[in-house]
């Protein structure tokens, strides 16, 4: 790879600081602190399954909910992956994966379109993983999809515990990420769209 392909991005709003530093060639290594643990071992997932070095720190206003927190992480974390992976010259574009753990299987698509959408079906059997309310799942791959600009399909196909759902969900997208993201040898830097853009 000649251009590294890093982004260091900082996000301030009344409700939550947050920096964002990541390598999208890296070895999985993380260092997280968002003041939720089940949402920090989540983000490690991506880290470790993606192959992204990951650096994430946010105080949020965790005094009210974790809604902001999760959110706006997700808004970050796609900022940064848009801004590493620059004009998308030589990636294979298109990642898909399959991730068991235990009864869960989970399936995640993503397309480094230009165009953001999310289509999520995860029947969570629990309202609360720990201190992570289970509907925010949602809330940070929509941040994601939208300033990343990728089309993300999530699916939960199988699943008890709450907490294997969700798992499942985070390894298969950062599986899925790291193989969208990958650099395609066949490709010679070529943009993989036939509108010459994305």
């Amino acid at each position: 790879m000649s251009t590294p392909r890093t982004a260091d991005v900082t996000r301030n709003t009344a409700e939550t600081r947050i920096t964002v530093k990541l390598n999208l060639d890296g070895t999985g290594q993380a260092r997280l602190h968002t003041g939720i643990g089940f949402f920090d071992h989540m983000l490690d997932q991506i880290a470790r399954h993606g192959l992204i070095d990951l650096d994430i720190d946010c105080q949020g206003d965790l005094h009210i909910d974790g809604h902001h927190t999760v959110e706006d992480v997700g808004i970050t974390l796609g900022q940064a992956v848009a801004k590493a992976v620059g004009d998308k010259k030589g990636i294979r574009r298109y990642g898909h994966a399959y991730v068991p753990l235990d009864e869960a299987l989970s399936r995640v698509v993503i397309d480094f379109s230009g165009r953001p959408g999310l289509e999520f079906h995860v029947p969570f059997t629990s309202g609360m993983i720990g201190t992570f309310d289970s509907q925010l799942a949602y809330e940070f791959f929509q941040g994601f999809a939208n300033h990343a600009f990728v089309t993300l399909h999530i699916d939960n196909l199988k699943g008890v515990n709450a907490h294997h759902q969700c798992e499942t969900v985070f390894k298969a997208f950062a599986r899925a990420l790291r193989a969208a993201l990958e650099i395609d040898p066949r490709a010679a830097g070529s943009i993989p769209s036939t509108k010459g853009t994305l």
